[in-house]
């Protein structure tokens, strides 16, 4: 018997650039929380802040300034714009903020595939490892085939199969009928291409 399908992954989303609009629309793909690269540009924003703010204090309180600031402004007055550690510095800041940005803009968890939401606010999603498994499962069970490897993509899902006996043809036709099926029962939002590639083992050679 065939393994049934994986419990999707059900999540609330926010901020969804998916857009879309009445009950049954097709959903956008889940957005990444990116807790980690918020994390780290807050903490070093903060560090840094609370740093400079500590040293504006001590000076107006009659303390002198700390001396790396000291010695960091006065490299600062003297280096020119065209010299090689301000590119260097230059280049890594803009590196940072176009990744940055790129995150902000990009929904990430390519991972999870969206499936169809009839009614509610709750949205499901489908990792893409699990849906890989039970079109394999799904694949092994017909007639013919010895193996089957399943890759699935957001767009696509690619199978290679071996047959051991039968006809190429038909074994084939079969697994086309059957992961169709199978693709149709995952309930995916955007069902992706089917491409199916089926061989048999060379035969041994004399000697």
């Amino acid at each position: 018997m065939s393994e049934p399908p994986s419990r999707p992954d059900a999540e609330t989303t926010e901020g969804d650039g998916g857009g879309e609009g009445a009950e049954g629309g097709v959903p956008g793909r889940f957005w990444s929380v990116r807790r980690v690269p918020a994390a780290l540009a807050a903490l070093t924003v903060l560090a840094a802040a609370g740093l400079l703010l500590y040293d504006v204090a001590a000076v107006r309180a009659g303390r002198p300034g700390m001396a790396w600031r000291r010695a960091l402004a006065e490299d600062l007055a003297t280096l020119r714009l065209d010299e090689t550690p301000v590119l260097v510095g230059a280049g890594i800041a803009a590196a940072l903020g176009v990744w940055l940005i790129v995150l902000a803009l990009t929904p990430g968890l390519r991972a999870v595939l969206p499936m169809r939401r009839a009614e509610g606010i709750v949205r499901a999603g489908l990792d893409r490892d699990a849906a890989a498994r039970v079109l394999r499962d799904r694949a092994t069970e017909v007639a013919g085939v010895q193996s089957a490897r399943v890759r699935v993509g957001r767009t696509s899902v690619s199978v290679r199969a071996r047959s051991h006996f039968r006809e190429l043809d038909e074994v084939r036709a079969d697994l086309d009928a059957v992961l169709d099926a199978g693709l149709r029962e995952l309930g995916l939002a955007v069902r992706p291409a089917l491409s199916v590639y089926v061989d048999q083992p060379s035969a041994p050679r004399e000697r």
